[in-house]
């Protein structure tokens, strides 16, 4: 009868093995000669780390102890052979303090065509000042690298993250399906050019949670082909607001739909809720959009469409915007604007606004009623409306 007990000893290890209770694989990034000194160069070590954990056939987590690890550019390649690596920080990494040896590289931290990946904690300190000098100097300086992208990758989580003076973006999601950003907390100064707070294009099934971001550029921006977005208790300042876009820079373009925006604070903010779409021929659009329970402190565009955009006035003028915007609501909107203007839909001659709806907007300025302006746009009001709906 010894064979009944060997059977039952087999099949817990098969039940065991295959329950998410399995141990994950463990691969410490200072096993592979990481150094917390904040000096060494530890960027072979993480991708040893990473190599070794992509390559495992079960979960596994890369766990980075406390202290400071000084990366320089770090590719997370996948596919991996396991849909399960967390990467658990509980320290700092630190970019390069001289930005001439990331900043003609796109990325500092980019993860590629995974599955499953989590990362848990930490601080990314994009060491980005000097160059946001160079470029205010109006020196000619490189573009930057945006310190985090997930590129052509699912299923990914950001959960507790702090990221810290980027060169360029802080956090960008490109060609993503089912990620949730969740506890972020961006931070760089209001004056550092380009450095949005989470940059999400061509990807659907995003969700951004809890988080703040003060910055220099968008807080949250939303580029083309975006779809299925959930944005939710994040607070904003300083920085340029969310906005959806710009879109329409090319003539052949994916459009952004199914976008909500709930539940968020702005404070000294450039603009609160904005949609941007560049003055010129495409086929892109921007349709089912909720922006609710906004609250705006001191912000100078709160609410804003602009079909115009033309920087430098080079590539545009004269020319008027394809992109089709529909079916945005702005509900429970409430707060200062900086501006006598808090509503401004400024569209398409070509393609005008269509299905906006107003319902409980009431901003004001000085105390006093603000003003709206509409061009070219048609829609709604609802509720309480201040400044007095121009649709």
């Amino acid at each position: 009868m010894a064979v009944l007990p060997l059977l039952i000893a087999l099949l817990s290890i098969i039940f065991f093995a295959s329950s998410p209770l399995a141990k994950a694989a463990q691969y410490s990034v200072l096993s592979y000669g990481a150094m917390p000194d904040g000096k060494t160069d530890s960027t072979k070590a993480f991708v040893a780390a990473w190599s070794q954990a992509c390559a495992s056939t079960q979960p596994a987590t890369i766990s980075v102890p406390k202290g400071s690890f000084a990366l320089g550019q770090v590719r997370f390649q996948g596919p991996c052979k396991n849909n399960a690596i967390m990467v658990r920080i509980d320290g700092t990494l630190v970019a390069p303090s001289d930005y001439g040896v990331l900043g003609r590289a796109q990325n500092w931290l980019i993860f590629e065509h995974v599955n499953g990946v989590t990362i848990s904690g930490g601080t990314l300190d994009g060491q980005g000042a000097g160059l946001w000098s160079c470029k205010n100097s109006g020196k000619n300086c490189p573009r930057g690298a945006t310190s985090l992208e997930f590129s052509n990758s699912n299923n990914i989580a950001i959960t507790g993250l702090a990221s810290l003076n980027s060169q360029m973006f802080h956090i960008v999601i490109n060609a993503c399906q089912d990620v949730k950003v969740q506890g972020v907390r961006v931070s760089a100064a209001g004056d550092s050019p380009n450095t949005d707070g989470i940059h999400v294009q061509s990807s659907t099934g995003v969700t951004i949670l809890n988080s703040r971001i003060g910055t220099g550029d968008d807080c949250v921006s939303i580029g083309p082909g975006t779809s299925n977005l959930w944005i939710e208790n994040v607070a904003c300042g300083p920085g340029h607001g969310i906005s959806i876009g710009s879109l329409g820079k090319d003539s052949q373009e994916a459009g952004v739909q199914n976008v909500t925006v709930k539940t968020t604070t702005f404070t000294g903010t450039e603009n609160g809720v904005r949609i941007k779409t560049w003055g010129r021929p495409s086929n892109g659009f921007a349709r089912n959009i909720l922006f609710q329970h906004a609250v705006m402190t001191n912000v100078h565009n709160p609410i804003v469409i602009d079909q115009n955009y033309c920087p430098g006035e080079k590539g545009c003028p004269g020319q008027v915007s394809g992109v089709k915007i529909s079916d945005v609501t702005y509900q429970d909107i409430h707060g200062s604007s900086a501006t006598e203007l808090a509503v401004k839909f400024d569209c398409s001659k070509t393609n005008p606004c269509s299905g906006i709806k107003l319902d409980d907007v009431k901003l004001t300025y000085n105390n006093q009623p603000a003003e709206a302006s509409c061009s070219n746009a048609g829609g709604v009001a609802s509720g309480v409306v201040q400044p007095t709906s121009c649709l």
